[in-house]
């Protein structure tokens, strides 16, 4: 007798009117500030005591962010006596994610993991973050019977379409972003779920270098699949797989190193093949998220005005935050911190080093006198922790923020 397939995985809705008023005026208690909205209508600008902040343009949550805790607080308020599990962080800031396990939501993987996987039983509710997750694991759930809650950023399904498009010719999928990113992993995995598609992530615009000298010139194998080990797909063959390409994306990368990274093997497969050959072999779409470069784009002009110092707040494993602090980083100096506590005094700030991995002490970072702080945050940064952030700045020279906004 043959076997049953599974039954479509139950999405729960949970956007009914009712229910999201309740849940939206809860998530603003939590998150908004006021005293970001008042500076956001003064220009962004706020100064006092020789000292001046000025806010990006854009910063903090975006729509795809905002949807997805709307959308863990629903699933709380709808199932307020049911076991809730998370597949894992919902979105990169520990705050928030400290805020979702306060309400009871159980993690299914990370360091602060609470349940698991295999303990998950028919009908139980399981919410997919923000990042999507990959196919094998939707699959194992779906044959438990459990229930989603799916919070996935459509910019990522966007990505998911055209890996899948790709697949579906025979082009492999040239994906710029982070191998150990759950985003790229849920991605890799749509190019290989009809079963023939294949995938290579490229980090950097060196390895995307290598990758167009292997295409253009060959080389020895094995030390090519050495060296993107675990960030390609099964049976990968560098001289099978690169004849067709086509370039997708980590929605949070930088735009213009992506569209670097398929300028790069665009150049090379012309080279290789030819001007007029070029459509059976490469294909390119702009997957970069928009709020993503929105705030790119903000921090970019921000840092065209003179500034003393800038502040990028965020979650330290949060790829479109970090692009913002490498972006500061080349221009003054920047300080990539969690929370606003991270301001020890105006002598001593912890923050965040990208190239060691690790929270480091810089002293003095402050200066004496009139000086001017650049502030950004990342997509998934509330705003509360920005109005934290100006806060201590203020505190460090003396002054109560209120008072100043209340002239």
């Amino acid at each position: 007798m043959a076997t049953q397939a599974p039954a479509a995985p139950q999405k729960i809705n949970l956007r009914r009117p009712d229910i999201m008023e309740a849940v939206q005026a809860q998530v603003l208690s939590h998150y908004r500030s006021e005293l970001v909205d008042r500076i956001r209508a003064r220009g962004h600008v706020v100064s006092a005591g020789g000292l001046t902040i000025k806010l990006a343009k854009e910063f903090g949550f975006c729509y795809g962010v905002e949807r997805a805790i709307d959308l863990a607080y629903a699933a709380r308020k709808v199932f307020p006596d049911q076991p809730i599990y998370i597949l894992g962080e919902i979105i990169h800031n520990p705050e928030v994610n400290d805020q979702i396990r306060d309400m009871g939501i159980k993690f299914l993987s990370g360091k602060e993991k609470n349940a698991r996987v295999e303990d998950l039983q028919k009908d139980d509710v399981v919410i997919i973050p923000a990042f999507g997750t990959e196919v094998a694991t939707m699959e194992y759930l779906k044959a438990k019977g459990c229930r989603f809650v799916d919070t996935t950023c459509g910019d990522v399904m966007s990505v998911w379409k055209r890996v899948r498009q790709y697949a579906n010719e025979s082009v492999t999928s040239i994906i710029h972003g982070k191998a150990w990113h759950e985003e790229t992993k849920a991605t890799s995995s749509r190019a290989t779920a009809n079963g023939s598609g294949h995938y290579l992530v490229v980090f950097t615009l060196a390895e995307t270098d290598y990758v167009c000298q292997y295409i253009l010139h060959g080389g020895n194998k094995q030390e090519f699949l050495d060296k993107f080990k675990g960030a390609y797909s099964p049976d990968f063959d560098p001289d099978v797989h690169l004849q067709a390409i086509g370039v997708a994306n980590q929605t949070t990368m930088l735009r213009g190193e992506t569209e670097e990274v398929q300028r790069r093997l665009r150049a090379a497969m012309i080279e290789k093949y030819g001007e007029a050959e070029l459509p059976k072999h490469f294909r390119f779409f702009d997957t970069i998220c928009g709020a993503t470069q929105d705030r790119q784009d903000a921090l970019e002009k921000l840092l065209r005005e003179p500034m003393d110092l800038l502040l990028v707040i965020g979650g330290y494993n949060s790829s479109n935050t970090s692009h913002l602090a490498e972006m500061g980083e080349a221009k003054l100096p920047t300080y990539f911190i969690k929370n606003a506590a991270k301001m020890v005094s105006d002598k001593l700030i912890i923050h965040y080093d990208q190239h060691l991995h690790k929270e480091v002490e810089t002293e003095n970072w402050l200066p004496p006198g009139n000086i001017t702080v650049g502030i950004t945050a990342g997509a998934s940064c509330p705003n509360n922790l920005i109005e934290d952030t100006i806060h201590r700045l203020f505190d460090l020279r003396g002054i109560s923020v209120q008072d100043l906004l209340a002239k």
